[in-house]
Order: C-alpha cells, then sequence, then structure tokens
C-alpha cells in the first residue's frame, strides 16, 4: 500500500473521533434552570472534552512524523495502525460516559473513568506497537541507534504505564483518576512537541521530535 493511502484514512478517522467528541456537548435547553447553572453543572463534560481533545491532536501529530519517517508500510504495519484507529475511535464513547457519570462520584462514576483511561491505555499500545515496528529491519528513514532503543521506547510510550496505573486509581477516586489522565496529556503536550531538534537520535520524526 502507498503510504499516503495509509496516511489518509488514519487522519479520516482523526477527524471523525475529534468532531463526535463535541456532539457529547449538550444542555438541557429552556425550561431546565439558567443557562449559566446548566453550563456549570457539565464541567466534567467540558474538561473531558479538553483533554481527549488534544489526546487525539497529539496522536495525530505524533502519528503523522512517525509514518512520514516509514519507507514502505507492511501488512502488519496496516494491522497494527487498525489497532490504535480501533481505540481512538472508542475515545468519544470513553469521553462521553466520564463525563456523564463523574458529577456523580460514585462506584459508576470509578468505572466510567477506568473505561475512560482504559481507551487511552489501548491506544497507547497500539502506538506502540506501531513504534516497535519502527524499530526493526530496513523500515524508516532515519532509525533508532540500537543503543538508545529503549530510551526512546520509555519516552515514546511511557505514558500507556501511567494510563494504566489511572485505571487501578479510578477505582478508588474518580477524580484522581481524571486529573492523571489530563496530566498526561499535559506531559506529552511538552514532551512530543517539534521543540528540541537536537534529539534527532533518539527519534525518528523530521525534527527530532518523537512526532
Amino acid at each position: 500500500m502507498d503510504r499516503s493511502r495509509l496516511e489518509a484514512f488514519s487522519d479520516g478517522v482523526f477527524a471523525v473521533a475529534i468532531t463526535l467528541l463535541a456532539l457529547n456537548i449538550t444542555v438541557a435547553g429552556p425550561g431546565h434552570g439558567a443557562l449559566t447553572h446548566q453550563l456549570g453543572s457539565h464541567w466534567p463534560a467540558f474538561t473531558a472534552y479538553l483533554i481527549s481533545f488534544f489526546t487525539i491532536g497529539i496522536i495525530w501529530v505524533n502519528h503523522h512524523s512517525l509514518i512520514k519517517s516509514v519507507k514502505s508500510p507492511d501488512r502488519t504495519l496496516l494491522y497494527l495502525n487498525l489497532v490504535l484507529l480501533l481505540f481512538v475511535v472508542l475515545i468519544p464513547f470513553s469521553t462521553a460516559t466520564a463525563a456523564e457519570y463523574l458529577i456523580k462520584n460514585d462506584w459508576d462514576a470509578r468505572v466510567a473513568m477506568a473505561v475512560y483511561a482504559g481507551v487511552f491505555v489501548g491506544m497507547s499500545v497500539g502506538f506502540g506497537g506501531i513504534f516497535e515496528w519502527t524499530l526493526h529491519g530496513d523500515r524508516v528513514y532515519q532509525p533508532v541507534p540500537p543503543e538508545r532503543r529503549w530510551r526512546a521506547r520509555f519516552r515514546f510510550v511511557g505514558g500507556a504505564g501511567v494510563y494504566a496505573a489511572a485505571v487501578v486509581l479510578a477505582l478508588f477516586s474518580s477524580y484522581a483518576a481524571f486529573v492523571l489522565t489530563g496530566l498526561i496529556g499535559v506531559y506529552y503536550i511538552a514532551e512530543r512537541t517539534p521543540a528540541a531538534p537536537a534529539r534527532s537520535p533518539d527519534f525518528p520524526g523530521d525534527d527530532g521530535t518523537p512526532g
């Protein structure tokens, strides 16, 4: 398959997922109290929307740079990419579920947050599979040196472990897990943006970042 088709299909999925997030933000409308009260009571929906929006955006940015470094996609990469997209399209569902139940702060809220963080675990595993694929054979234009691969793995997909911790934490505190999930997004915004060309030995991005 031509690399451009892989990118175009993936971009379409990212676009749909990020659009569906906004469709989950609604208010009851007139006759259900003041609008300011309705908006205020929907703070979990707005916060979850921001976290998920930027998470999908970060995935898209990193995915673009990672795939751009690939010489020629094979069937294994295509299936690994499908695993990533499988969880990307689940993000709107898990976001809406977390927003709906979080404000209750009960057992259902904790389960909803565990599902929310769990989807991010799956997304991270899918992305990690793609990154691992790039580390073997002559598959990318700027391969990671063997002595730097474990460091690259840790920095590129280390968030999966933190997301997994958020799943466990959610079973005890939905709010704490929600905050932790948001902090992971902040970390990746700072860590993964194209701001440090000197990192080029570690990652296969165009400008030295992992994506």
